[in-house]
């Protein structure tokens, strides 16, 4: 009868930077013999995420088993690609014990969640939690609401970022507060209270660091989120879909990195100057045979070497922008040329 069991699925949701992809990653790497499949949305021309999750070189982590939709959210893009997408993963021969989502940064899940009431998919599989993460250090920081005590009260919905968030929050079934480590406690406790008061009563809370979680917590919610759509108020609900006219997003190609440093100085300047919400890419870096990857949340950046450069292919430094609409594209491009 296990073959008539309806397919689990997590949709990791989050904002721009809040370590989804790690998590999926940490996810991976501890799934015990469960076959995840895996379905990495992006915002941008340039599939980051899902090249990260395929060279993270852990056990079940196939490329075949990461399925990437490019250019647009899923909650946007459901009727072109969602869909075949994951009839193909229910039709394999041997099918996922559990399917993951990792959406964009950008996406609103609600909609994702009701697209699994398609008759073609919502007798086979089911949305066992949705898990919003949350960067801890960018809500300390006000990045969504003027302060973390103004979260809980905070009705102003003109700011963009603040109503993705929302959103996100009030979707969830689980909620990560990821990064808890750059905090201290008083300030994690501030924005752990702040959040749980935005949630509906039964969502779990969690302070995480680098998304390091039992993926039994984690995968085994049991939410059945498509069938409780009513209790996950969205601030969209009474629109016709959902777009990103509030921002921007381009990549860039550079070319091979002398000095990654002095590269570093003139992104955070670029982030400074023109409040780039979030920049991630690879670079070629001279005299190296591995390329490296850059991770930018605010301030905040992170380069580390993740694998070697494949035989015959291109050593391109690309990175990927995202900001508020207006992002002035040439100014970024000569700011991080210098």
């Amino acid at each position: 009868m296990s073959r008539f069991r309806k397919v689990p699925t997590t949709v990791v949701t989050g904002f721009l930077g809040a370590g989804k992809t790690t998590l999926v990653r940490h996810l991976l790497a501890h799934a015990k013999g469960r076959r995840i499949a895996l379905v990495v949305n992006e915002f941008g021309d340039v599939g980051i995420d899902g090249d990260l999750l395929a060279s993270c070189g852990v056990a079940g982590c196939a490329e075949e088993d990461i399925i990437e939709l490019a250019n647009g959210c899923l909650c946007c893009t459901v009727a072109d690609e969602f869909l075949p997408t994951m009839q193909k993963l229910l039709d394999r021969p041997n099918p996922p014990d559990h399917i993951v989502i990792e959406t964009s940064g950008l996406a609103l899940p609600k909609p994702l969640v009701k697209a699994f009431h398609w008759p073609e998919i919502r007798s086979r599989v089911t949305v066992d939690g949705v898990v919003a993460v949350v960067d801890a250090a960018a809500v300390a920081a006000g990045r969504f609401a003027d302060d973390p005590a103004a979260l809980a009260a905070q009705a102003d919905h003109d700011n963009p970022l603040e109503e993705v968030f929302g959103d996100q929050l009030a979707c969830a079934d689980m909620v990560l507060v990821n990064k808890s480590d750059l905090l201290a406690p008083a300030d994690l406790a501030l924005v752990k209270d702040g959040i749980a008061a935005r949630l509906r009563p039964g969502v779990k809370l969690v302070a995480t660091t680098r998304g390091a979680i039992d993926p039994l917590v984690l995968l085994g919610l049991a939410a059945a989120a498509e069938d409780d759509l009513a209790a996950r108020p969205s601030q969209h609900d009474l629109e016709e879909g959902h777009d990103h006219d509030d921002f921007d997003s381009f990549a860039l190609t550079l070319p091979v990195i002398a000095d990654p440093a002095a590269l570093e100085a003139r992104l955070l300047a670029a982030i400074a100057a023109h409040d780039i919400l979030r920049l991630k890419g690879f670079l070629a870096v001279a005299g190296k045979d591995a390329r490296q990857v850059v991770q930018a949340v605010g301030s905040r950046i992170e380069r580390y070497f993740d694998r070697p450069w494949k035989p015959g292919e291109d050593r391109l430094s690309r990175l990927v922008v995202i900001g508020l609409k207006g992002l002035d594209r040439a100014a970024v491009e000569a700011a991080v040329a210098g």
